[in-house]
């Protein structure tokens, strides 16, 4: 059922953000670091080891983490010189590897299928997280072996700053003890239903029937017993920094009306950026367009911190708008463009909004979701519909 021509390798980048802040400030290795909003209403974004040790986890509330805490060290964070360092280990892996995915701003899928050939799979992967250690200083882990979810688990079981590697024979032993939430994708919900039926090990999943996981769970009940038996044919995407998400509108008529426009601006934004969220991506690269009445179409960029947020991307878009649009013309089209896409949440740059700011976003989302992109929207946009 495991194909045996498969090789993947996992890399995943240890407390990336922590890793970066201590490389710009040694000082700060060793001991208990949080990344995220500085307020007591800010949440964390991420932490060291040592402050994991408190109890302190992601995504908490940071008064909470100071609780847990008092002599933790706490930073606002600094997503720019973060994807900086994403693109520095991204790049390293570009000029060496055949195929390799990018799934978030620390975390890359490698296929070396077929390399045995040539050169072990498992030497070339650890000379390459080597070269990634030493030219970019900063610790990675990593997991090699059949397919994405148990390369996922080796590496989660190498960290900190470890490898492992889990031969086809080997797979079954490396699963069965250890816990169903080392499994990639498997949620709170999922996971105390199936506590609360005395499911607790790998192994205990994977021995359950296939048909009643499906009944249980329905489709993602036979996803998790495949994974828990280690069976994942879910292919390595090729990265490419050119993908993208976008929308254009074409004027009925060509227009002048500037306050329109903008506000034309902030639906498109609104829209895109909720398209990403829900499909679990984040851009660096804003594009804004224009064409003109007489057909001339210009263009202008900018690359941002990964992010996902309506308020950060439509400030951008209207910055770069008032810096387009020169000419005073009648305009016939305007777009917009997000790029440079990676896959990660909206929490992940949570270092300048509140909980409240990141509980706002998880709300509408979730009504939007259920009622449609457009049940929940800026009041300006509504004058568009």
């Amino acid at each position: 059922m495991i194909s045996l021509n498969k090789s993947i390798i996992h890399l995943d980048l240890d407390t990336f953000f922590v890793s970066v802040e201590r490389l710009m400030n040694p000082k700060l290795i060793g001991k208990p670091v949080i990344i995220g909003g500085t307020s007591d209403r800010g949440v964390v974004s991420s932490c060291s080891y040592e402050a994991r040790q408190f109890g302190i986890s992601s995504a908490m509330p940071m008064k909470m983490a100071r609780n847990l805490c008092s002599d933790a060290i706490i930073i606002r964070g600094d997503m720019e010189m973060y994807s900086k360092y994403s693109k520095v280990v991204t790049d390293i892996i570009a000029d060496r590897a055949p195929l390799f995915e990018k799934v978030s701003i620390d975390e890359h899928y490698i296929d070396v299928t077929g390399m045995d050939r040539f050169y072990g799979t498992y030497k070339w992967s650890q000379e390459l997280r080597q070269t990634i250690i030493r030219e970019s200083g900063l610790p990675i882990s990593m997991g090699l072996s059949q397919n994405k979810t148990v390369s996922k688990i080796a590496t989660g079981e190498a960290k900190p700053n470890g490898e492992k590697y889990i031969p086809l024979e080997g797979i079954r032993p490396f699963l069965n003890p250890l816990s169903i939430g080392k499994i990639p994708g498997i949620g709170h919900k999922t996971y105390q239903l199936l506590r609360s039926m005395g499911i607790s090990t790998i192994s205990t999943l994977a021995d359950i029937p296939l048909e009643m996981m499906e009944k249980v769970l329905g489709k993602s009940g036979i996803v998790l017993w495949k994974k828990a038996n280690g069976i994942d044919s879910t292919p390595v995407i090729p990265h490419s920094e050119r993908q993208s998400i976008g929308t254009e509108t074409t004027f009925e008529t060509d227009t002048i009306d500037v306050h329109y426009i903008r506000n034309l601006f902030i639906s498109m934004v609104e829209n895109i950026a909720f398209q990403m969220r829900k499909k679990q991506k984040m851009a660096s690269c804003l594009t804004v367009k224009i064409r003109y009445s007489n057909f001339d179409t210009h263009t202008i960029q900018r690359h941002l911190p990964y992010t996902s947020f309506d308020h950060v991307l439509l400030k951008n878009a209207q910055e770069l708008f008032e810096k387009l649009y020169q000419r005073r013309m009648l305009i016939r089209l305007v777009g917009v463009k997000l790029s440079g896409l990676v896959g990660g949440t909206h929490q992940i740059n949570m270092f300048d909004d509140t909980e409240e700011m990141l509980n706002l976003y998880s709300a509408v989302d979730k009504i939007k979701k259920r009622y449609g992109s457009h049940a929940v929207q800026k009041a300006v946009a509504l004058n568009l519909m």
